[in-house]
């Protein structure tokens, strides 16, 4: 009988594991079935110069040595620091899935002087080179390091286009030729022509990009290029890559050029861009099928590596855009549709004002009637909080856990800016203007703060959920009840199937909630916010809490 009883569970094991799915099985399955999607992406957005410091020996190059103004200059933050990041699991903990990165490549050598003391290309705004690194940043092996571990972790990689201007000129970075760009009229703003043909600040020389004309590459860059040992190479791409694409040899397209070699060569996700109302609507539309064109090579060239099959993002930076004005910005005498072949994506620089003006399903509610209908098959960024916005929703750093419950619970995508999570400081003794929004990340406080810990954890529970669930962000809103305040999101793509159900200012303690609307009786739901099986009974769920936020999703 023991001998009867003993081959019995053996036969039932082995066919157990006959039956298990293989490991890889598992994790195969768990991608499809939670898709990634760029609507409902959870984007953290990074100074890397002030997120964190991995590489000490790197803080100085080209003798940038002069005394500058309060954070006005290199503080150390690097790619290495972002790293480090990455492998802590920092962002994962926070429910990243995309980081965008200000630009890293090589910015002017020398500083300009606002009075106050000397101000370097820090924030990489400031292009001296677009085909090199910039070493306080970091080296080409640090940036493939960087993006391989981000996609090891499903956490996509953006980096940051800067096509209108070149960086500003000083005692070691000459003008470019007047035939690459113009040094003015400086942009009057009241009308197309005087946002586009024009410089946006003094001393900011604006790329010629209606120009057609055939150019040759700025002495600086040959010369450059020679001492460096690698202009035989630069010049033979080149003249592949236009012989390829029969573009004319003019000012954007060598640019462009050298903004696909960071998608060809790294396989970068998608490109946040900077100043595109200060170009021709057009250039966006030539950038978008250059950058097409480099992504579908590096898929191509790396089946291996490649993580869905979502194209390059491209997501535009025009300056007051608000997520009202749909598809049409507005300049006065012209309308532009910047969605129109170029971008699948805004920044929005409304909802700051919607934080801080409407409810929770006043502002919801509105963001998913203009996405479900007008932008359908485009999206919006959302952000509370910028590099360089001085008027963000919270300056005072009053509101976090409102601020993470309106950002990243709103319909659309998501941008934390670094800090948001540990409410960094915005204003600094002895800074101006936008230097105050660009101090050094507060990890002491981080590590050693009970009440910053508090916030960051807040943070962490609902960009998690957020993050497991792309209806969040790309699904339809539907308000369950007004009093106590609990909506629905429900998002389908194909065969996939995401419905959540989430209560906010709810009371402390013990919470009954109607979820008859979203779940049927006997279903077994995770309550995520304070980890908890409950159990649908009558069209209800009964949860017991200190917290007044609820976030339910099927176990």
């Amino acid at each position: 009988m023991k001998r009867f009883t003993a081959i019995f569970l053996l036969c039932i094991f082995v066919l157990a594991c006959k039956n298990e799915p293989k490991k890889e099985n598992v994790e195969t399955m768990a991608k499809v079935e939670t898709p990634f999607v760029w609507e409902g992406a959870n984007i953290y957005f990074l100074l890397t110069d002030r997120f964190n410091n991995g590489d000490a020996s790197n803080d100085v190059n080209f003798d940038r040595t002069k005394e500058t103004a309060v954070l006005r200059g290199f503080e150390g933050g690097d790619i290495k620091g972002v790293i480090q990041k990455i492998k802590d699991g920092y962002f994962t903990d926070l429910g990243i899935n995309a980081i965008w990165l200000t630009p890293i490549v090589e910015q002017i050598h020398g500083a300009t002087d606002e009075g106050t003391g000397a101000t370097y290309g820090y924030h990489g705004y400031w292009t001296k080179d677009w085909t090199s690194l910039d070493p306080n940043f970091g080296t080409e092996e640090d940036l493939k390091k960087m993006i391989q571990l981000a996609h090891a972790k499903g956490i996509r990689v953006l980096l940051d286009a800067v096509i209108n201007h070149t960086g500003p000129v000083t005692d070691k970075d000459p003008v470019w030729p007047d035939e690459w760009v113009r040094t003015g009229p400086a942009c009057s703003f009241d009308s197309f022509d005087g946002t586009v043909s024009c410089t946006l600040v003094e001393n900011l020389p604006d790329v010629k990009t209606e120009s057609n004309e055939l150019v040759e590459l700025p002495p600086q860059l040959v010369e450059k290029w020679k001492a460096e040992g690698r202009y035989e190479q630069e010049v033979a791409e080149l003249t592949t890559f236009f012989d390829q694409t029969g573009l004319p040899k003019s000012p954007r397209f060598y640019i462009m050029k050298w903004l696909a070699d960071y998608i060809t060569k790294y396989g970068i996700d998608g490109y946040r861009v900077d100043t595109v109302k200060h170009t021709e609507p057009y250039v966006w539309q030539e950038f978008k099928k250059v950058c097409d064109s480099a992504f579908s090579q590096w898929k191509t060239e790396h089946p291996d590596l490649v993580l869905d099959a979502n194209d390059f993002y491209l997501v535009g930076e025009v300056y007051n855009y608000n997520i009202s004005h749909t598809t049409a910005f507005d300049f006065g005498d012209r309308k532009v549709n910047y969605f129109d072949s170029a971008f699948n994506s805004l920044i929005n620089f409304e909802i700051k004002w919607n934080a801080a003006q409407m409810s929770y399903e006043d502002m919801f509610s509105k963001y998913n009637q203009i996405l479900q209908n007008d932008l359908k098959g485009y999206g919006v960024l959302n952000y509370l909080t910028s590099h360089d916005d001085g008027a963000p929703f919270d300056k005072e750093r009053s509101k976090p856990y409102e601020a993470a419950n309106k950002l990243l619970l709103c319909p659309g995508t998501s941008q934390v800016y670094y800090g948001d999570e540990s409410a960094r400081p915005l204003i600094v003794e002895g800074a101006n203007g936008d230097a105050n929004l660009r101090s050094n990340m507060n990890w002491e406080a981080i590590q050693n703060n009970p009440e910053t810990q508090a916030v960051l954890k807040h943070w962490q529970k609902l960009g998690t959920f957020r993050a497991n669930h792309p209806a969040i962000g790309a699904g339809v809103h539907q308000m369950i009840s007004q009093s106590p305040y609990v909506f629905s999101r429900n998002f389908v793509q194909g065969d996939y199937k995401d419905e959540v159900l989430i209560g906010l200012d709810l009371p402390t303690g013990e919470k009954v909630l109607d979820v008859a609307q979203v779940f049927d009786n006997g279903a077994v739901l995770h309550e995520a916010y304070s980890d908890q099986i409950v159990e649908v009974k009558e069209g209800k769920v009964t949860i017991n809490s200190e917290a007044t936020i609820v976030l339910l999703e099927k176990q």
